[in-house]
């Protein structure tokens, strides 16, 4: 009995280490895609926040209402009307109240998600006073990002390599980039979307928002992101043969560590004659 104790004791101590150590492990990524991960990615903006209060709160609990009444309702009408109990079955054809109910509760079901949703919707679309612009542009299998408020920081941004990541640095697997955005946190930023070539979609899920890049049509989102961190997205639109090659990696700053950044971003990519030490490895991904 002892004995038994004694292993049982000794699992169990393990399993919190274990869990201990992996939480510790997600936590350093907290802000990228976990392994086995459900749900919504940590919100890091107000879009965020309601996108995942919509989702959370309201549609899965209505969600859930439903399928516990559809079952419910399913298991009394097997056992009430068995064949069994109801050798001659009932011929009625109408129920007047029955089916002013079922088109009735679904329409009021339909209005309480709509009218959140419209709100949303429209509070997502654009901010009026915007407090700097960043204009990206999708390339195949790469972007490029324009600082409109600050002449000279345009740049290009490759997917670092699998076999060049480097972990030490913080670098993640199909996400890291050779040359990251920087933003300034609790700033209400303008994002304009474009592409030089097919469509592409700028998507960073923390961020709470997802816009098409068209070639030749300009689309305007905004974030204001609420706390530092490093966040990442992909491209969400298939693009061609190099699409799961397409990371972006956003470095979120306090404003007076993003004024430094921008003094050595505008000496760093001056006259965008910046030197790409990515681009050639990244175009042989892919080539047969």
């Amino acid at each position: 009995m002892k004995k038994t104790h004694f292993w049982i004791t000794n699992l169990f101590m393990s399993l919190l280490v274990l869990v201990s150590s992996l939480s510790s492990a997600l936590a350093d990524i907290s802000n990228a895609p976990k392994p086995t991960q459900l749900g919504l990615q940590d919100a890091a903006s107000p879009q965020m926040e309601r996108i995942s209060w919509f989702h959370d709160t309201l549609l899965m609990w209505i969600i859930i209402l439903i399928v516990i009444f559809v079952t419910v309702l399913l298991i009394y009408v097997c056992i009430r009307f068995r064949k069994k109990r109801n050798p001659e079955p009932s011929k009625t054809t109408h129920n007047v109240t029955l089916e002013i109910l079922w088109t009735a509760i679904p329409v009021v079901i339909l209005l309480i998600i709509a009218i959140p949703s419209f709100k949303m919707l429209y509070y997502l679309d654009r901010v009026e006073e915007p407090e700097m612009t960043i204009k990206v542009t999708g390339y195949q299998w790469y972007w490029g990002y324009e600082y409109q408020d600050h002449e000279g920081v345009e740049f290009l941004s490759y997917m670092i390599p699998e076999e060049e990541v480097d972990e030490s640095k913080g670098q993640i697997r199909l996400l890291s980039t050779d040359n990251p955005v920087v933003l300034p946190i609790d700033t209400n930023i303008q994002i304009l979307i474009t592409s030089a070539d097919v469509i592409h979609a700028f998507t960073i899920p923390a961020f709470g928002f997802k816009k098409d890049a068209v070639p030749g049509r300009m689309n305007e989102t905004w974030v204001r992101i609420d706390k530092p961190g490093v966040y990442y997205g992909q491209c969400s639109q298939i693009c061609g043969i190099k699409h799961a090659y397409m990371p972006i990696e956003v470095h979120a700053v306090t404003k007076p560590e993003f004024e430094q950044w921008l003094v050595e971003a505008k000496a760093k990519f001056a006259l965008n004659n910046q030197q790409r030490p990515y681009e050639t490895a990244f175009n042989s991904i892919g080539a047969q």
